[in-house]
């Protein structure tokens, strides 16, 4: 995996994946970037929600849509890692098994999200937790 992050100007910084896509970031000023910890979250909560549909899908679950609502906690101080990340999954569609969904999310946390794990073994607590919309 490779990328690279192009300086713009004051704070503001373009990050360019090894894919090709890009995104701009920034550091709070003027606000027209996402911040650096911002997209750690969202990356977290991205990896996590790949695994959940895509394992939730496997199992036949007819699955409409799915997000994933994150709180990130992190100290007043300089640095501020994260020391807890909640990762909240809402699963919406039709006849879904909680059974399936409950083990998407464990199975997306213990084995597949290498995001998840990797803050985790830095000894980021995260907590995950799940409901099922019936549509």
């Amino acid at each position: 995996m490779q990328g690279k992050v192009t300086w713009v100007d004051e704070l503001t910084f373009v990050g360019e994946a090894g894919s090709g896509n890009s995104v701009v970031m920034e550091g709070g000023r003027k606000n027209n970037g996402i911040r650096p910890m911002e997209m750690i979250l969202l990356g977290v909560g991205g990896c996590a929600s790949y695994d959940v549909v895509s394992i939730l899908q496997k199992a036949r679950q007819d699955v409409l849509s799915c997000h994933c609502e994150l709180n990130g906690e992190r100290p007043d101080a300089t640095p501020a890692p994260f020391t807890r990340i909640e990762m909240a999954f809402v699963v919406r569609g039709r006849n879904i098994k909680e059974s399936q969904v409950k083990r998407a999310v464990e199975l997306s946390a213990d084995k597949y999200c290498s995001a998840s794990i990797m803050l985790k073994n830095a000894g980021v607590e995260i907590a995950h937790s799940y409901r099922i919309e019936e549509v």
